[in-house]
């Protein structure tokens, strides 16, 4: 997992404009991909940004980059609040309800089991993360970073702004700026 990978993926999530980012990589040694994440939890934790595995198969790991602060707050509206919980989640510890959907998804028997919710982690709106489960993922109003069932011209500006976020830091990263660098207290 290169800062290069994290960039690419989770620019957003860095610059404090986004909940959280999902990549998977390839790893050939668990040892190793443990000390890989040891190294950027110890570059990003004083911004406030964790880095997790939340998932593995045949040698690739789905790592979820997130601020927990931005998390807890999402996770505490009252609609997402409600929804979650009646999906089995713990909505009381922040902590328990990224363990849950890493759960969830460690036990996928097939895409029908995947758990839509997990939009909520990731930051996407309310009306979107519902309307996608309500709707089985189909009749969307738009289609960026997520299927939108909300509001078209909210979701657009924010896909400008996550694409134009990473391209800058893309940009900045090439330039010669660290990851440390990048990420924003937020």
């Amino acid at each position: 997992m290169s800062d290069e990978m994290i960039v690419e993926f989770c620019s957003p999530t860095l610059a404090g404009i986004k909940t959280g980012n999902l990549f998977s990589c390839e790893y050939s040694d668990y040892n190793q991909l443990l000390k890989e994440l040891r190294r950027v939890n110890g570059v990003l934790s004083n911004k406030g940004i964790k880095a997790i595995p939340i998932g593995y198969l045949n040698h690739r790991a789905l790592i979820y980059i997130f601020r927990p602060s931005f998390l807890e707050k999402d996770l505490c509206e009252k609609d997402t609040a409600t929804l979650l919980k009646q999906l089995g989640y713990n909505v009381d510890n922040m902590t328990e309800c990224v363990r849950c959907l890493s759960k969830k998804l460690k036990a996928l028997k097939s895409s029908k089991d995947f758990p839509h919710e997990i939009g909520f982690f990731l930051g996407y709106p309310y009306e979107d993360v519902k309307g996608f489960i309500d709707n089985k993922g189909e009749c969307s109003k738009c289609i960026g970073c997520w299927k939108v069932y909300g509001d078209v011209s909210r979701a657009e500006d924010t896909f400008d702004r996550y694409k134009k976020c990473t391209c800058e830091y893309i940009s900045r990263l090439k330039e010669g700026m660290t990851l440390e660098q990048l990420a924003v207290c937020a």
